[in-house]
């Protein structure tokens, strides 16, 4: 199949870049109020959809989101990384967004999730400071 842009092909390595500098700042942005500002809040929307320890859970996937964007964005342990973003968006998929239906609900997760799995397929591209798996 001809390439419409094939001098592009030379700068594939920038494709995963801009993919976990981009998931990685969106997972800093939720991560960071979950653990910081918005605690106890979320703590009580995890109990009530059923996700309980509330706390303990809050805690976990506010780590998962601020320290694995962070790491995305730095291109350090970037599959790693990307593979607890992934369980974090099945999971809210599973117990939050399928329900709502696809527009208005899931479709942003959905992206998300889709994203992480292409950092654990193609790993972090050009300027990581990554870990070997």
């Amino acid at each position: 199949m001809p390439n419409i842009f094939p001098q592009a092909l030379a700068f594939g390595a920038f494709a995963p870049l801009i993919l976990r500098l981009i998931l990685g700042a969106v997972f800093i942005v939720h991560g960071y109020p979950k653990l910081f500002k918005n605690f106890s809040e979320t703590a009580g929307f995890f109990e009530s959809i059923g996700i309980r320890p509330g706390k303990f859970w809050v805690f976990v996937v506010g780590a998962v989101e601020l320290f694995g964007g962070i790491a995305l964005v730095a291109g350090f342990a970037t599959q790693l990384a990307a593979a607890f973003i992934a369980i974090n968006m099945l999971v809210a998929i599973a117990k939050v967004k399928f329900r709502q239906g696809f527009v208005g609900g899931y479709e942003f997760d959905l992206a998300l999730l889709v994203i992480a799995l292409s950092l654990i397929l193609t790993g972090p591209g050009a300027y990581a400071f990554d870990l070997p798996l």
